[in-house]
């Protein structure tokens, strides 16, 4: 089914201005960034955020290139840095590259880094040079609404705003759920754990 571009230009605007204005300097925005919501917190519309223990909704949809990419078959392989994000979120481009950094280190290990953006397919390109321009290495994936317009990953876990991030181990279980700013040690912090079970 083809979604009508306006729908999702709606789920950007949104996105926007959930992840606040532009024009604050890199320290004010940083301070400024989504709170910590805590996992299992509903937001203000009732959704809920995955608990850390809980199994990972599967998921299918296509990444940049058009290839699908299922998450079920992460299980039993390879823990997943599931990230969350949109172009429209200042706060999502302080945290990419702590993404990027993640992946390049642990990549080799066997950590598959995964980014979620809920721009919708009609900013295809754009996100894809916005990826490019920036260096991001990682597997870029375009999330879909499905039929009864939710969307296909980011609604099965609880998304309410960008940038959230889940990590999810070799079992399928949540390992670290976070919405907004997640410190770098924090992070490499719980994905060295996860990558010794």
């Amino acid at each position: 089914m083809r979604v009508p571009a306006g729908k999702f230009l709606i789920v950007a605007v949104c996105a926007c201005i959930l992840c606040g204005g532009s024009g604050n300097s890199r320290a004010q925005e940083k301070d400024r960034a989504m709170p910590h919501a805590s996992a299992g917190a509903p937001a203000d519309d009732g959704m809920k955020m995955l608990e850390t223990g809980a199994i990972a909704p599967e998921f299918s949809i296509k990444d940049a290139a058009g290839a699908t990419f299922n998450l079920s078959e992460q299980r039993g392989r390879k823990p997943v840095l599931l990230f969350f994000w949109s172009m429209f979120c200042e706060k999502c481009r302080f945290e990419m590259p702590i993404v990027q950094k993640i992946h390049a280190r642990y990549k080799d290990a066997g950590l598959e880094v995964v980014a979620v953006t809920v721009d919708g397919e009609p900013l295809k390109k754009s996100i894809v040079g916005f990826v490019k321009q920036e260096g991001y290495t990682f597997k870029i994936l375009i999330d879909e609404l499905d039929s009864s317009e939710s969307f296909k990953a980011a609604d099965p876990f609880g998304v309410f705003g960008t940038p959230t991030i889940y990590l999810i181990d070799r079992t399928g279980k949540i390992a670290l759920a976070r919405a907004g700013h997640v410190k770098e040690e924090e992070l490499e912090k719980a994905v060295q754990a996860v990558l010794k079970r």
